[in-house]
């Protein structure tokens, strides 16, 4: 297959709203509860614990396989995952199947990490959890994650394309969240395990 054709499928791929359809499985459409955000986070709160987590390692392998698996099977470069990771990544915010409206790409993004720079996963996971601990926001342990990685890549020097490609994604997230930041600068954001949950 060609590498176009590889990032369509990856697009599609990473577009399947496996929320939503976790969601309806268990008789709820996501989309009409909590935040609305078909992403894990509202999974965990709307439907329960587990089908969170269930949705939460849907939304990484949506990152991971084209990134890891993809270039493997076209005997291409490993850089190429960038490309089809990337791919995916947006697939899942913007998705065809939902008039591209979808997800923050978090997990997704960290399925890529997973699979073009895992050192950099480990960095944005110590981020994400110390930041989630003090603070219990969500969205902020998101976007610092994100920041803590692309600038982690760019110490290890993981190479110009995936030192791009991952500072581009760490500024797809902060704007994908940038109705969060304007709640936290106002004091409006609300914290992970509250009753009431603003969007995240």
């Amino acid at each position: 297959m060609t590498i176009a054709v590889l990032t369509i499928i990856a697009y599609l791929f990473g577009a399947l709203p496996f929320g939503l359809l976790v969601a309806k499985s268990r008789g709820i459409d996501i989309r009409q509860q909590g935040s609305g955000n078909i992403g894990a986070t509202n999974v965990f709160r709307c439907v329960g614990k587990g089908w969170g987590i269930f949705t939460l390692i849907l939304d990484a392998l949506k990152g991971f396989v084209p990134a890891f698996v993809f270039p493997k099977l076209a005997t291409l470069d490993p850089e190429y995952g960038v490309l089809f990771g990337f791919a995916a990544i947006i697939g899942h915010s913007f998705p065809v199947y939902l008039k591209f409206k979808g997800g923050k790409g978090v997990a997704t993004s960290a399925g890529m990490l997973l699979g073009v720079a895992p050192l950099a996963v480990g960095v944005g996971s110590i981020c994400w959890v110390v930041c989630m601990v003090a603070s219990r926001y969500v969205s902020l342990s998101s976007i610092i994650a994100a920041v803590a990685v692309a600038i982690s890549v760019w110490i290890q020097d993981e190479g110009m394309a995936v030192n791009i490609a991952l500072t581009i994604l760490a500024m797809l997230v902060v704007w994908l969240h940038r109705a969060n930041i304007k709640r936290l600068l106002n004091g409006t954001e609300s914290r992970f395990g509250k009753k009431k949950e603003a969007k995240v």
